[in-house]
């Protein structure tokens, strides 16, 4: 018998994908699994999502984020016997599936092996790929826990393999419940023991409310890189203030660089630039190739920790920022912003980027954001000299007409 419910994540937050503009509520996944005897044999409560990096029929690469679990099933989890460790298994969206294996030991069990299916023959998730069928990755976990423990792992772990970046975060799971009781002693997965903030709980009484912080200082500049088998294939140097409004109540916050991981990947046509943190989940840049010779900054997504507890998550991959030719860097030391949303925007500080074409490890000549203004200033100018000689004319022309008319007058 599977009993699943989908329930809001802590603090009801906004979800990672946001097609354009928009953000839809977050949910965890919730399975709680029962034996022949309706007592429970494995309990799990988690939050997921997967991006998908796809070859398109006219060559391109495109990707795309699958985050909406609404309509999952739970067919072929099972407690497990004998012979078979337990498994949980779910179904979504058309052609997704996704099941992680248990193994037991004496005094311990594991999370065996993750699978992650999806069915390119999927037009409207895959409207123009090039291959269609189902693709299938897996990854041996291999992760053990003490025997009766419930595994915790608020933090955001991403496995990454064959095109598909996998994420996980709000993460409780026990298998080999004994005596169907879900047990409250918590093993606690790396991230979260390392953790200096508090983990977020839902609260069972509403939050106080939160005022609006004063403004913050200049952040500090950190320096970033991703580096793949060929070494660093992209570099950043910024200083990050993120503006966060939810429930009508901002929040600033400065990104410390000597606290933030960094990770990320590069492909041809994308690369990604991950930053998270103790409070945020993750702070993803995309970057995309457009006419097969500038980049762009093409998409932000975060999900991140506020000071009341809740979790505040939002993306978009409609953006056009930091517009630069292939085979150079980015670079503007004034402030500039990123919006993201009306809820949410990134200021930016002694900026530069490179996410492409990087050689030796270094920064290519930088085209400078300072050009920007000069291009648009430029028309203005033109305009403005046009106006001043339309201008001149028209007044020559009336004080030639008016001396005309005056010399009839005297004859």
């Amino acid at each position: 018998m599977v009993c699943f419910r989908l329930s809001p994540a802590p603090g009801s937050g906004l979800f990672l994908l946001c097609l354009v503009l928009g953000a839809v509520s977050s949910y965890a996944l919730e399975l709680n699994l029962t034996n022949s005897e309706k007592a429970t044999c494995l309990y799990a409560k988690w939050q997921m999502n997967f991006t998908i990096r796809y070859e398109t029929t006219n060559k391109t690469f495109k990707t795309v984020t699958i985050s909406d679990h609404g309509t999952a099933t739970y067919n072929g989890s099972f407690c497990g016997d004998d012979h078979n460790g337990p498994k949980i298994a779910v179904q979504f969206g058309s052609g997704f599936s996704w099941t992680v294996n248990f193994t037991k030991e004496l005094s311990a069990y594991s999370i065996d092996s993750i699978f992650f299916s999806y069915n390119t023959n999927d037009s409207t998730t895959f409207p123009d790929a090039k291959e269609k069928e189902v693709f299938t990755v897996y990854d041996r976990v291999m992760f053990t826990i003490p025997l009766n423990d419930i595994f915790r792992c608020n933090s955001l772990s991403t496995i990454e393999q064959n095109s598909v970046v996998q994420r996980y975060w709000d993460v409780h799971v026990q298998a080999f419940v004994q005596n169907g009781t879900v047990s409250t002693k918590e093993f606690l997965c790396d991230k979260d023991k390392s953790a200096t903030t508090v983990v977020p709980v839902i609260p069972t009484t509403a939050p106080a409310p939160t005022t609006t912080p004063t403004p913050k200082e200049k952040p500090e500049v950190g320096s970033y890189a991703v580096k793949n088998s060929n070494g660093t294939c992209l570099l950043a140097t910024m200083g990050l203030q993120l503006n966060v409004t939810q429930d009508k109540v901002a929040s600033v916050f400065n990104i410390n660089p000597n606290t933030t991981d960094v990770t990320g990947s590069c492909h041809p046509q994308t690369a990604l630039l991950r930053l998270n943190g103790s409070n945020i989940k993750y702070l993803d840049f995309v970057f995309a190739v457009k006419n097969e010779n500038r980049f762009y900054l093409k998409e932000v997504s975060v999900s991140m920790y506020l000071v009341n507890g809740s979790v505040f998550s939002i993306a978009n991959n409609n953006l056009s920022y930091w517009d630069a030719p292939l085979g150079s860097s980015y670079m503007c030391n004034k402030e500039q912003t990123v919006s993201v949303s009306g809820t949410f925007q990134i200021n930016t500080f002694d900026l530069r980027v490179q996410p492409f074409s990087v050689m030796e490890g270094k920064y290519s000549t930088a085209q400078d954001c300072s050009a920007d203004d000069d291009n648009f200033l430029v028309p203005i100018a033109v305009g403005a000299a046009l106006a001043g000689v339309l201008i001149l004319v028209l007044l020559a022309y009336f004080i030639g007409l008016k001396r005309h008319h005056a010399g009839y007058e005297q004859f």
